[in-house]
């Protein structure tokens, strides 16, 4: 029986690389793979699942990475004991695939874990969900505008974000040790998986622009996110004759938009209003009154109707790479106005919604109401389909068991 390892910080169902994780190992299984799920123990306790979980670390070695990374910026390069036993469940495992997600998260030593794999020669994809592993510190630039990652970090404008450094900025000696670990991976063992055609062209002007690189779309339950009828949700929320134009993110911050919505919100007229979902009550403090702050849906299929009810999905981010919202809203039967912001533009077509300039708040506004006044019924069908020919979880995760196939066969 073929086995799969895959790693990432957390197992957690709501968030979308704990998600993606689960869902691959689910469809491997499904498949005659034995899978095998590595997770940060000190950030995540245990969750039903049909993989066997691999604990990595406790919660004091993740509470001292994180020590290590406040004051001398060295994420990723504490949890060296947790990383080496770690190591030795990898080779008692001896899996057929190793799949990275994310190891920034306060529990591995990258060049632990990449000297082992290097000596290794398992074959390693990396799916790429942001940009750390090629920056000096950070996980994303776009915000910052910055390029120093493309000749070698230093004077890190962003060394207090995360993962936040209070002290030191030690972004140009961590860009030279991610360089030297994670090249010593031969091109032949490590392929990279960006979820989209943004950060591929990113990567291919970084220190990894001479490995192979195939791009996978995230994928979604598009089961579960469809078309619902939109008067119960309009009830619920007391949105009876509104034209709502909604935003949904995990965390709310400037480079999500939110400012730009309270921006917005001054432009609207009484017909209109806002609905955030993922509001914290120190967020909502900060919404004017036809800002309606949800903190969170009570399960996936309150937010999918939410998706659902709404005229049009608002997305002002100003740095992400290929945000799973847009996805659920398209698939939902709603249109998309985003920022030209990364890979947040590769969903949209001029079937699906609109693309704005960053920083045009008027012009997410007059897009989002252009949408409104065609109506539901213009967008709603094409949409859906759109959703269905390229969303769904099944046939992106299927393109992950080929791509293994494709590895071991080559190896």
């Amino acid at each position: 029986m073929k086995k799969l390892l895959q790693i990432n910080p957390v197992l957690r169902q709501n968030t979308s690389t704990g998600r993606i994780m689960q869902e691959i190992g689910e469809l491997a299984a499904r498949h005659g793979w034995k899978t095998y799920m590595a997770y940060s123990k000190g950030r995540d306790g245990i969750r039903e699942c049909q993989s066997e979980i691999v604990p990595v670390g406790n919660k004091w070695s993740t509470l001292w990475h994180g020590v290590e990374t406040r004051l001398f910026d060295r994420h990723g390069l504490a949890s060296k004991g947790a990383t080496r036993q770690f190591v030795k469940r990898v080779e008692e495992i001896q899996p057929d695939v190793v799949h990275i997600h994310n190891i920034h998260g306060y529990f591995l030593n990258y060049p632990i874990l990449f000297d082992y794999l290097a000596g290794s020669g398992v074959p390693v994809i990396w799916t790429v969900h942001d940009c750390w592993l090629y920056t000096g510190h950070c996980y994303y630039y776009s915000f910052a505008r910055c390029d120093r990652w493309k000749t070698g970090c230093h004077d890190c404008p962003q060394k207090k974000e995360f993962p936040a450094s209070w002290l030191f900025d030690r972004s140009r000696r961590n860009f030279a040790d991610k360089r030297e670990a994670f090249t010593r991976l031969g091109k032949d063992q490590l392929t990279i998986v960006p979820v989209s055609e943004w950060i591929k062209g990113e990567m291919q002007q970084s220190f990894l622009k001479e490995y192979p690189f195939q791009v996978i779309h995230n994928g979604i339950n598009t089961d579960v996110f469809q078309v619902y009828d939109a008067g119960e949700v309009r009830r619920r929320y007391q949105l009876e004759g509104k034209r709502i134009f909604l935003g949904v993110a995990s965390i709310w911050s400037r480079e999500k938009g939110l400012y730009d919505f309270i921006q917005m919100a001054d432009m609207l007229n009484e017909e209109e209003v806002i609905v955030l979902v993922g509001v914290k009550p120190e967020e909502r403090k900060l919404l004017p009154g036809n800002v309606v702050g949800i903190a969170r849906t009570e399960n996936i299929r309150q937010l999918a109707e939410l998706y659902a009810a709404a005229e049009a999905f608002v997305n002002p981010t100003w740095q992400d790479n290929y945000p799973t919202v847009n996805l659920e809203a398209i698939a939902c039967g709603t249109p998309v106005v985003t920022y030209r912001t990364g890979g947040s533009v590769e969903a949209v077509t001029v079937e699906t919604g609109c693309i704005v300039e960053q920083g045009d708040v008027r012009g997410l506004l007059e897009a989002a109401r252009a949408i409104a006044r065609r109506g539901k019924a213009f967008y709603q069908a094409p949409c859906r389909e759109y959703a269905l020919k390229h969303f769904r979880k099944e046939d992106r995760y299927l393109d992950y068991l080929d791509l293994y196939e494709r590895k071991i066969r080559k190896g």
